[in-house]
């Protein structure tokens, strides 16, 4: 596929042409650079898609292919980066047909009688009908419910629904996927698009549904609902269950970011403290290194040019590229079907063949005064070969145009494709998470010339004031955090966290300050995967002998304490 142009505009309408909407491919990747990072990923994956078709290959629709809100390894087309791609194959969407419930726009105000079709689909193979069967819903969160299906199939849905006669549902979020009901995606098209309208869209199907097929009526609250979510969706499934008690009965929170904060430099230093300790050093060698570096006018230039961004302007817009490969930690899984050992093959690019972090601290003594270590030429070449490779530059895009910031013009189209703008606007009016260093007296993998103000602007660039609506100066997180945050707590309500998510520290599971160590009982589970990333317990294999020890036992204390919930159940109506 030729790209013509030379501006990122024009990769643009590539991407429109091809792509449905979708939120950031990474969310630790937020900010401006993670919109450039969003658009190369899918011009990628647009090429990919039409060269299969021209050969007659599977790919022809680029709906299908996943592109989650939530972690994906980028698509990577060159060099070294091979096995990185053939890393990430993907499960095959299970076919569950769509189906859809009418929402309105708005719940609360009246600004619109609109509506919108929601889309939701249904696992009803398990279904025994009796009283007091359950459902368990999982809830789409911030990417296309499509990308939800596997767990309906063989993840948490499936097996809590084959545990206990239940009814598996995926329920779309508003705004993602198809469950759409705005002609664009611009500010004031975006102001139905906050937690609150989305918890209650959730509420009114719970009350509502009708299930094609099933006879009997599973509303809420004469039939037991079990609420679930992961990492955003599970900080929605909390809220769920302490905002609607009456129907929600039950809820599990995994990777859930009940706590919402304007910097999450905690984020980085999750990662720097559980990667591989040469491959942490090496970072933390090369950072400090590239920030020195950085301070001297004559070096900036050949410093650049080593990673191959020569072209770039601005410092801010160099550091934050080399943040790419830090994102595909969050894309560990136990199930190498569904995660990514991106991570691990950057860390042994980074390390090199040398046996220490002292070998790979050698100095190496470049043209033009700059000198540097044997890791950061290492660091240097992968970021050549994996992310500035993706500029397609033989099109007349320069690094500038691919990478560089400092235009807000590049972030005002609103198009209902530029799928980036949904979970950007979440962050940048309620959720916050903008990715900073940390506080200088901790070691940092990230540059410290990523400060609040350089992660901010998208929300600035993105979301000019609208005739309706004006996006605050700063994320108001305190609508988050007045759901309970940290201390968010019910019965019947389960926190399910990974040891070494990056996210944890926005859990209850946290261990920065801020949440409490807790029991874990039956009525309030409160449970730690070892070793686990992000919301390891929402999928699952056919043949559940198969999977990991760690992952057999939370699922099968998932099925334990639902049960000793449903059995709370039938008491309650019992003494009815």
């Amino acid at each position: 596929m030729r790209i013509c142009g030379g501006n990122l505009l024009s990769l643009v309408a590539v991407v429109a042409a091809t792509t449905g909407s979708s939120a950031l491919d990474s969310p630790s990747l937020h900010g401006a650079q993670g919109v450039n990072f969003w658009r190369l990923h899918h011009s990628t994956a647009s090429a990919t898609a039409h060269m299969a078709s021209q050969q007659g290959g599977l790919v022809t629709d680029l709906s299908e292919t996943p592109t989650n809100g939530e972690p994906q390894a980028p698509f990577v087309v060159s060099g070294a980066t091979a096995a990185t791609t053939a890393s990430v194959s993907r499960p095959a969407t299970p076919k569950f047909r769509a189906q859809t419930f009418t929402q309105p726009l708005d719940h609360f105000h009246n600004t619109t009688d609109a509506t919108f079709p929601q889309r939701f689909w249904v696992n009803a193979r398990h279904y025994k009908p009796r009283p007091g069967a359950p459902v368990i819903v999982i809830d789409g969160g911030e990417t296309s419910g499509e990308d939800r299906l596997p767990f309906l199939d063989t993840g948490i849905a499936d097996i809590l629904a084959r545990a206990t006669g239940g009814v598996g549902v995926v329920l779309e979020h508003r705004y993602y996927g198809k469950s759409i009901g705005v002609q664009n995606l611009s500010t004031d098209a975006l102001r139905w698009l906050t937690n609150e309208q989305a918890l209650e869209d959730s509420a009114n199907f719970l009350r509502n549904v009708k299930f094609e097929g099933i006879a009997e009526d599973l509303t809420a609250p004469n039939t037991p609902w079990i609420y679930y979510g992961g990492s955003y969706a599970g900080a929605r499934a909390a809220h769920m269950r302490v905002l609607y008690p009456d129907i929600v009965f039950g809820a599990i929170a995994s990777s859930a970011v009940t706590h919402a904060v304007l910097t999450n430099w905690e984020y980085m230093d999750v990662i720097r403290l559980a990667a591989d300790p040469k491959c942490s050093s090496n970072l933390v060698n090369s950072i400090t290194t590239i920030d020195s570096l950085l301070k001297i006018g004559t070096l900036r230039a050949p410093l650049k040019k080593l990673f191959g961004l020569g072209g770039l302007a601005s410092d801010q817009d160099f550091v934050s590229v080399l943040t790419y490969p830090l994102g595909l930690w969050q894309d560990r899984n136990w199930d190498p079907a569904v995660g990514s050992t991106g991570f691990d093959q950057f860390c042994a690019v980074l390390n090199g063949d040398t046996p220490t972090v002292k070998d790979t601290a050698r100095t190496v003594h470049l043209p033009g005064g700059l000198n540097v270590n044997v890791g950061l030429l290492n660091y240097a070449k992968w970021i050549r070969e994996n992310v500035v490779s993706l500029c397609p530059q033989e099109a007349g895009l320069t690094t500038e145009d691919c990478f560089g910031t400092n235009d807000p013009s590049r972030y005002q189209v609103t198009g209902l494709v530029e799928g980036w703008r949904l979970w950007t606007f979440q962050y940048c009016t309620q959720w916050g998470y903008l990715t900073t260093a940390p506080p200088t007296s901790i070691p940092t993998i990230i540059s410290r010339l990523l400060d609040i103000d350089y992660q901010h602007k998208i929300c600035v660039q993105a979301f000019p004031p609208g005739k309706h609506y004006v996006v605050p100066p700063l994320p108001d997180v305190s609508a988050v955090n007045s759901l309970g945050g940290f201390h968010i707590e019910a019965d019947r309500l389960a926190f399910i966290d990974g040891e070494v998510d990056p996210w944890r520290p926005y859990t209850p599971h946290s261990t920065y300050g801020g949440a409490v160590e807790r029991d874990d009982t039956p009525l309030r589970p409160f449970k730690i995967i070892p070793g686990g990333v992000h919301h390891w317990d929402e999928n699952g294999l056919k043949n559940s002998h198969e999977e990991p020890e760690e992952i057999r036992q939370v699922h099968a204390k998932t099925i334990e304490f639902v049960k000793v919930w449903l059995e709370q159940w039938k008491g309650a109506v019992g003494q009815q």
